[in-house]
């Protein structure tokens, strides 16, 4: 009976070692950090050592420096970059998806409140454009809307 409680014990003990992977960090071409079991060939992979435990609190030592990163700082800087960039593009399509809007909406407004629309006809001149049109124009930009605008 004790032999078999020891033997458990001793089982529960070292299994969380055997179970322990080894993890691998990498950033890959356009500056973006992937963790994984495997690192990709041809890249250069540092290990992250996964098997540290956080310092009690309570401990009468000073905390340790903060830990250096992995990655050179220029890759940081370049992922920060990228970061931005990113950003400043989703910013740039907002804004430009607000205008779009704004413009589908006075278009149609226009169109429902003015029955004689102009239009150029590509020769430079102007010529009213027919009720079928005038609809199916009011049509096609409230359609845009409901599916681009909130």
């Amino acid at each position: 009976m004790r032999r078999t409680i020891f033997l458990g014990s001793l089982l529960l003990v070292l299994a969380p070692t055997v179970m322990a992977a080894q993890v691998y960090k990498w950033v890959d071409a356009q500056g973006i950090t992937h963790f994984g079991a495997q690192p990709p060939e041809g890249t250069d992979a540092a290990t992250v050592n996964t098997n540290t435990a956080p310092p009690k609190a309570s401990s009468n030592f000073p905390p340790p420096a903060a830990a250096k990163p992995v990655l050179p700082p220029s890759a940081d800087e370049k992922q920060k970059a990228a970061d931005e960039k990113v950003r400043q593009e989703v910013a740039q399509q907002e804004a430009e998806r607000v205008q779009q809007c704004e413009r589908l909406r006075a278009d149609v407004a226009q169109l429902k409140n003015n029955p004689r629309v102009r239009v150029d006809d590509g020769n430079g001149d102007l010529r009213r454009i027919t009720e079928e049109e005038r609809q199916g124009r009011i049509a096609a930009s409230e359609k845009s809307i409901r599916e681009n605008c909130n």
